[in-house]
């Protein structure tokens, strides 16, 4: 009875059902109050008041912080925890599933808006799509050679992904490799081309959604080579399997959402929108 009673209450118990409880963590209060020092920062530095550009890059350098932290933690859990049963993992592809959804309703706002002003154009703008006082961008220049790398990368990130699955490390680094370079020569020929655009973001409303939609496409490329870096260094350390590597899935979804929304992109606002 005595030895019954121990079992009964002792601090490690075996888990009798395959969901994860998850355990209390600061993380997530810690990333609520962060966060609300971006607009704060953003708020000041709009006008010009002292101590705003350093309120954003300390609130950016705790947000990482935080982040790195809170990995962290997911990833001890399913990896050296077990916690992550198959049922948990069917949970996180549809929450990795229905993020990726709500990130498709967000460009299609832009797209929207862009479609939208673009069959009826306003006499401001000439009745004309994009303005007729405002040069357009070359489709064929850099926005093609961009067009090819994410399609290169898409490929690699491809081939990685198979290399895993058969547990060839050696291919699937290499492919990686390739996949992170091809993403920071995108982002640099990205930021090339908009200084050396014709136009700003001020330049009425083709300047707006030209800069946000394509803007927003180029936020989300860092923060994908961000998530392949991080699967790199997990690749390395022998993280992933065959059998799971759940995570690193979750980085090659994001990824080829990108290329689809760069695809969808390129054909709308630099080829038809020049037309």
């Amino acid at each position: 009875m005595l030895n019954l009673y121990f079992r009964k209450n002792s601090t490690y118990q075996s888990q009798q059902h395959s969901y994860h409880l998850v355990d209390p963590s600061p993380w997530p209060f810690l990333v609520g109050v962060v966060v609300l020092g971006l607009p704060i920062g953003f708020i000041l530095f709009f006008h010009s008041y002292g101590g705003g550009l350093t309120l954003i890059y300390y609130t950016l350098c705790m947000l990482g912080f935080i982040t790195f932290g809170w990995w962290r933690d997911v990833v001890r859990e399913g990896l050296y925890e077990g916690k992550h049963t198959q049922r948990v993992i069917d949970g996180l592809r549809m929450g990795m599933i229905l993020f990726i959804l709500s990130e498709v309703m967000f460009f299609f706002a832009f797209f929207w808006s862009f479609f939208y002003l673009s069959f009826n154009a306003s006499v401001a703008l000439g009745t004309m799509w994009p303005p007729c006082w405002l040069e357009d961008l070359n489709p064929f220049h850099i926005p093609l050679l961009n067009t090819i790398i994410l399609l290169a990368s898409g490929a690699s990130i491809s081939w990685s992904h198979h290399s895993v699955i058969y547990g060839i490390l050696n291919n699937a680094v290499i492919s990686l490799v390739i996949t992170i370079i091809a993403a920071i020569f995108f982002t640099f020929l990205q930021w090339y081309e908009y200084l050396n655009a014709p136009f700003c973001i001020s330049d009425g409303v083709y300047g707006s959604i030209f800069f946000l939609t394509t803007g927003f496409h180029g936020l989300h490329v860092i923060i994908g080579t961000i998530f392949l870096i991080i699967c790199l260094f997990r690749l390395l350390d022998n993280q992933f399997s065959k059998e799971q590597h759940v995570g690193y899935e979750f980085a090659i979804w994001y990824w080829h959402f990108v290329d689809v929304v760069w695809i969808f992109l390129y054909f709308s606002i630099y080829i038809w929108g020049s037309i």
